[in-house]
């Protein structure tokens, strides 16, 4: 009998541990989130203001700033550049737009509003 226990045992925990496994695999197939946000400068002295609030933020709502906070300079290749761009990123599109709802991002909404014009922005999915 304490054969049969034991083989029993080592299978649950078999079965336990593939599920950890797979459930771990899964999770990194999820493709990342990018926030890309164009905008122009409307008040220098306001972004300058507005920008250490949006920095510290961000991190809390799970992203990171990979281009940015607010390149100025980008080289055309088709099209004309935008004045001014961010891209943000997530671990997922919820993640994303759960930062765009947040209360963090609301509170710096009259800051935002006074120092930049958001021309356009959006959220894509990469591949990892």
């Amino acid at each position: 009998m304490l054969t049969k226990s034991k083989i029993v045992l080592a299978l649950v925990v078999g079965v336990a541990l593939g599920a950890a496994v797979v459930q771990g695999l899964h999770a990194q197939a999820k493709p990342k989130a990018y926030l890309v946000t164009e905008s122009e400068i409307l008040d220098q002295a306001a972004l300058d203001s507005y920008m250490p609030g949006v920095t510290s933020a961000l991190p809390g709502g799970g992203g990171r700033f990979l281009a940015g906070p607010g390149v100025t300079k980008a080289t055309a290749i088709v099209g004309t550049a935008p004045q001014r761009f961010g891209i943000a990123e997530f671990d997922t599109v919820d993640q994303a737009q759960a930062w765009m709802k947040s209360p963090a991002r609301e509170a710096l909404a009259a800051q935002r509003n006074k120092a930049i014009k958001i021309t356009r922005q959006f959220i894509v999915e990469g591949n990892k």
